[in-house]
């Protein structure tokens, strides 16, 4: 790359030290695809002959069905893909060859090259996100009328649909493919064209360049260009909290599935057990996924922290952004297609959920609201309801089994028809009728609502 200018063999220590091919490989795909619209590109500069065009872009077709294979040699000493392929295509096809990087630098292919790599990713973690949400719809769908409690500070709160807590997910996930979507939109403008930092004297096409590569513009300042790792960084940040959405399932699955809670059941294939215990069946997978996003937020700080304090434009040390991007891109990938199996295999022990929510005090919050629709105001409501509370706790006696005389002490407000009103699991979700509430008519609808757009 640079005999020219050094005179002395480099170090084996450096080119162990440097070299990035070891990861880097896996942009093999999109290095080719780039080079041979690049080579279109100086054809119509001048610089190439069609028939060198095309060889080049026939010489670069065969060396990434090798690199597919399994079957390309790859070079330490060459340090990355783009050397590895641009010397071997030299080698192949002669001259022409070496007229391929006419006013390209490693700078400038890099950026595209991951660029074009990450808009890939980017629609293939969409649509296992989608997958995701698909398969938390199945088990909605399987459990639509079960109810189980609400908790607010790990405490009982309030009754809701089962399908409903799942459908919380549904909406979490959709807004990580919206942020995918989002930084897909933001890194689709071609940085090819701007050189190491200054362009070239020699003008190509840019306009073409970025319509040959399906992007939707042209990067307008070449130093910009070249350092920018916005892309990468705004991708961790989305991968990031979708990887926090799935630890926050996790850990609910993980409550779920223990002895104390045994709501959920999951599938011995997705389980494993304990070499020293026989009784145990451990949720691994959502273990290793809640344990896996400290990952995903650590390669988000790892990139971070490398570009904080570089100059423009180009540093070495951007090449550190890959194996952070790679590990995440995998990691993700791999958390979001195990977990929508495992919920394809778990089912809800409807009979104990429907137990733990049959607590009376669950629908404390409605016994307030009873007053509040008698005329009493919302604060001296809850001050009541927490008497009556405080003395099913002190007596032992349930919410709904102390004695109408008591709870007219409390309030003259309470009719006799307020057990049956207040202490009926399916009234109470039918009157959570606002939108976003989980009475079982919007839940329904909700549910159809994502079986369409899900297909």
């Amino acid at each position: 790359m640079w005999k020219g200018r050094f005179e002395e063999e480099q170090s084996d220590l450096l080119k162990s030290y440097s070299e990035s091919i070891s990861f880097d490989w896996r942009l093999y795909r999109h290095d080719i695809l780039g080079s041979q619209a690049y080579a279109a590109a100086l054809e119509r500069a001048g610089i190439l002959t069609a028939e060198e065009r095309g060889a080049i872009v026939e010489g670069l077709r065969k060396i990434g069905e090798e690199i597919a294979s399994g079957g390309f040699p790859f070079q330490i000493d060459l340090e990355d893909i783009h050397m590895n392929i641009e010397a071997e295509l030299t080698r192949r096809i002669g001259r022409a060859g070496a007229k391929l990087h006419t006013g390209r630098s490693r700078n400038d292919q890099v950026a595209v090259d991951l660029r074009l790599y990450l808009r890939d990713i980017i629609d293939d973690l969409a649509s296992r996100a989608a997958g995701m949400q698909a398969a938390l719809v199945r088990l909605a769908e399987r459990h639509s009328g079960a109810v189980i409690p609400g908790y607010t500070h790990l405490q009982r709160a309030q009754p809701v649909l089962f399908a409903h807590h799942l459908l919380a997910y549904v909406e979490m996930l959709d807004r990580d493919r919206g942020r995918f979507a989002d930084a897909r939109k933001r890194m689709n403008l071609l940085p090819l064209g701007s050189g190491a930092i200054a362009g070239s004297t020699i003008v190509l096409d840019r306009e073409f360049l970025a319509a040959e590569l399906g992007f939707d513009g042209v990067t307008q300042n070449s130093m910009d260009a070249v350092s920018d790792r916005d892309f990468a960084c705004e991708l961790l940040a989305a991968i990031a909290i979708c990887g926090v959405h799935l630890s926050r399932l996790s850990e609910d699955v993980i409550l779920w599935a223990s002895a104390e809670f045994g709501f959920l059941e999951l599938s011995d294939r997705h389980t494993t057990g304990s070499s020293l215990m026989p009784q145990k069946k451990n949720p691994d997978i959502a273990e290793l996924t809640r344990g896996k996003t400290g990952r995903l937020v650590g390669n988000l700080v790892s990139l971070l922290t490398v570009l904080k304090g570089l100059p423009m434009t180009y540093n070495r040390d951007m090449q550190e952004d890959k194996e952070p991007v790679f590990d995440s891109v995998d990691t993700l990938s791999a958390a979001l297609t195990i977990f929508a199996e495992m919920l394809d295999g778990a089912q809800l022990a409807e009979s104990r959920a429907r137990e733990a929510a049959s607590d009376p005090l669950l629908l404390a919050t409605d016994l307030a609201d009873y007053l509040v629709r008698a005329g009493m105001p919302f604060r001296e409501a809850h001050e009541a309801v927490g008497r009556l509370v405080a003395e099913s706790a002190r007596t032992g006696v349930a919410l709904n089994a102390l004695s109408m005389e008591r709870y007219r002490e409390v309030s003259e407000l309470f009719g006799e028809d307020v057990r049956e009103t207040v202490f009926d699991i399916p009234k109470a979700l039918a009157a959570r009728k606002a939108p976003g509430s989980p009475s079982p008519e919007n839940v329904a609808s909700r549910i159809a609502f994502w079986r369409q757009r899900l297909g």
